[in-house]
């Protein structure tokens, strides 16, 4: 293997160096990655706003977005990226990814040029085909704001002529929205990925826990998972499993301290409560794994050893897709998010008020919680059954 000794590539290993303080936020494998994409500026951005208290979800979606914007800048314009942008680099931006399908098949130069779409696809940035999802697009301009103000600058994100862009982009551009799991892991799937994991090998018994964990706590998202720590872990005194029975067993009870989410801030103590089989396959991994302190789920390699970091929140979700091709059910129809609508779902289906269902997940739009009840309670009800 040899080792690049020039200038740049002094520079791309002390950028790793750099982002190597910010492991516990920045998944391994792209931090190599973005060692060649952004600059020192950018880096030095991103470990400020680590010390200034940032969210960890949220600066790693800045992360990503930064390595994103300097690679198309790059390829686009030759140059890394300017701060602050001008106007008209923008309104490239916007052009390049919201575009018109009609309009490409007669004008191939219409939209992202052919170099600058190859470019960002041969560094892996760049897998969809077709004009990008419209939020996908603002939320990458809203990143580019952002890191724009933290370094102290004024930049073009409110000028008239880019709201005005964006909004006929959007226009000529239109995109079926997809929902985030195309099926709900609803209790009859739950059972059949579970299925998969009754070895006793530590990777079964992880995912187990992990499955289990995630839909009984309110179908908690990818990265809520990914963040639990041992810390936040309270033991609390066993609790009936008919609650209105004081003759029924008892079963172990489990209060998972959830922190900051992404509706909730660290002051709002949001939590969900463990009870019964979870809280069982949850303590047999700590366990097993010997975890006494920091993530509770952590890489596995492929020799058994187990990893000191966290699992990343891309994991989670290859987890629940490698146990949902064990199950013989396609991958592709399911993804992380699954958990939570599926949550939802089963909550709908076995009756549980929808306020009681939604202090477990913490959903805090009525609107977006009762999505969920609303079409499992079509589906049981007489409406759709005019014609059978």
């Amino acid at each position: 293997m040899s080792t690049d000794l020039s200038p740049s590539g002094n520079a791309v290993s002390k950028r790793v160096e750099e982002l190597d303080a910010l492991d516990a936020i920045l998944p391994f494998d792209r931090r190599d990655q973005l060692a060649t994409l952004l600059t020192d500026d950018d880096v030095a951005t991103l470990k400020h706003l680590a010390n200034q208290g940032m969210g960890d979800n949220t600066l790693r979606a800045l992360a990503s977005d930064l390595g994103y914007l300097e690679a198309w800048c790059d390829l686009a314009t030759d140059a890394h990226l300017p701060w602050p942008a001008p106007e008209s680099l923008l309104l490239k931006f916007v052009a390049h990814h919201l575009w018109d399908p009609a309009e490409r098949a007669e004008d191939p130069s219409h939209g992202m040029p052919a170099d600058v779409e190859a470019g960002l696809r041969d560094k892996g940035l760049l897998r969809a085909d077709g004009p990008h999802a419209p939020d996908t697009v603002r939320r990458r301009l809203t990143s580019w704001s952002i890191l724009t103000r933290w370094r102290g600058l004024i930049g073009a994100f409110s000028a008239p002529s880019l709201k005005t862009a964006l909004r006929l982009a959007i226009r000529a551009a239109p995109r079926q929205r997809r929902r985030k799991s195309k099926k709900a892991v609803t209790g009859d799937v739950l059972a059949k990925l579970l299925a998969t994991c009754g070895g006793d090998r530590l990777v079964d018994i992880r995912d187990r826990a992990l499955l289990l964990t995630a839909f009984a706590s309110g179908g908690r998202r990818r990265s809520e998972i990914a963040a639990l720590r041992i810390e936040d872990l309270v033991d609390e005194e066993p609790v009936h499993a008919d609650p209105k029975s004081a003759a029924s067993p008892l079963l172990p009870c489990l209060t998972l301290n959830l922190g900051r989410t992404k509706t909730t801030a660290v002051e709002d103590k949001a939590h969900a409560i463990l009870i019964g089989r979870p809280v069982e396959a949850l303590k047999r991994w700590i366990t097993e794994a010997s975890i006494k302190a920091g993530p509770i789920f952590r890489r596995i390699d492929q020799w058994g050893n187990i990893d000191r970091r966290a699992l990343t929140p891309q994991s989670v979700n290859l987890i629940l897709k490698s146990r949902c091709a064990l199950a013989g059910l396609d991958p592709e129809g399911f993804s992380a998010h699954g958990l939570r609508s599926g949550y939802l779902t089963e909550a709908a289906n076995c009756g549980i008020p929808l306020p009681e269902a939604m202090q477990q997940s913490q959903h805090k739009s009525v609107t977006q919680a009762a999505s969920y009840y609303n079409n499992a309670e079509r589906k049981q009800g007489r409406a759709a059954r005019l014609i059978v």
